[in-house]
């Protein structure tokens, strides 16, 4: 690193000023303790009015979190490494800091009676996104999947949906895309009753949409639209997602968390386990019978079976 700029005589000689101000244990300390509020100017830059903590001497002690001080020695550590190989400097002093692992918070998802009451309000209510909460809860499919899928990726005769397309807000845009080509990705999931039943019945609610909104109607091959046949936003997805919890009287988690529920459910619908590693995308049988283990009660497997037969299922698949 050079010598600040405009100064007169010699310039310092590489990596001096990388060695006095950047020292390991000072700086995971400074990381630590320092108020982001006050450092960034955050309250300052509210409007008086609406100034309520650091800009009025009450800091609030806003300081980085674990993973925020290991993203940010990661970040270091990769630009002194640079420095390093363009010999700026001789040491990669960022190596020398320690930082405590930062602990990831296990999601804690449904249990399968909480998914069962959430479907089963969801169908008695005739919710527009029934078909996409099936589709997620058993299928674990992501909710970009399942927002940017299109009836081509579908086959409801056959039973089988290919992943092929994701729906994402990249810079309040609505951008529809192709998935990575992956193993995964390219493989054909077979469709449970449940799933091929909520997708025709999802077919004629968007046919008599497009019919009551004539040329307003936005034609696309997309499943899931609004009434006018454009895409639905994520955002609004999750809002959507977190009133049907609450109306549903289950506990409010992350539409991503629900992929753990989704195991248990095709053990609760009694389909077969290789079809279930297939839907699974487990390379192993004998990790998807680890989650076969984990039977429900009995109730439980009633209802899944009568919501099935209630949206047009045959029961579920049993070879």
């Amino acid at each position: 690193m050079p010598g600040g700029a405009g100064r007169t005589g010699a310039r310092s000689p590489p990596g001096r000023h990388a060695r006095r101000r950047l020292v390991p244990r000072r700086a995971t300390t400074t990381c630590t303790r320092t108020c982001q509020c006050c450092a960034q100017g955050k309250d300052a830059k509210r409007p008086v009015k609406k100034q309520r903590c650091c800009a009025r001497g009450r800091c609030c002690a806003r300081t980085l979190s674990k993973r925020s001080v290991n993203d940010t020695r990661t970040i270091l550590r990769s630009a002194l490494g640079n420095a390093v190989i363009e010999e700026l400097i001789s040491k990669n002093v960022a190596q020398m800091i320690k930082v405590s692992r930062a602990r990831r918070k296990k999601p804690e998802p449904w249990s399968v009676e909480e998914a069962c009451r959430f479907l089963e309000r969801a169908e008695a209510e005739r919710d527009y996104l029934y078909a996409a909460y099936v589709l997620v809860l058993v299928l674990g499919l992501r909710k970009g999947e399942v927002l940017g899928l299109t009836w081509s990726d579908v086959d409801l005769n056959a039973g089988e949906l290919r992943v092929r397309h994701q729906l994402q807000r990249v810079r309040r845009r609505l951008i529809h895309s192709d998935v990575a080509k992956t193993e995964a990705s390219e493989a054909v999931l077979p469709l449970p009753d449940i799933c091929t039943a909520a997708l025709r019945a999802r077919q004629k609610e968007q046919a008599a949409a497009r019919e009551a909104a004539k040329e307003v109607w936005s034609d696309s091959d997309m499943v899931f639209t609004t009434r006018y046949g454009t895409p639905i936003d994520p955002r609004n997805f999750n809002r959507e997602f977190v009133r049907r919890c609450e109306r549903a009287g289950v506990r409010v988690i992350r539409v991503h968390d629900t992929r753990h529920t989704c195991g248990s459910l095709l053990a609760a619908m009694d389909v077969h386990p290789r079809i279930a590693m297939q839907i699974l995308r487990h390379s192993e049988i004998a990790v998807t019978m680890e989650v076969y283990t984990h039977m429900p009660s009995k109730e439980t497997r009633k209802a899944l079976r009568k919501l099935g037969k209630a949206l047009g299922g045959k029961g579920q698949h049993k070879s």
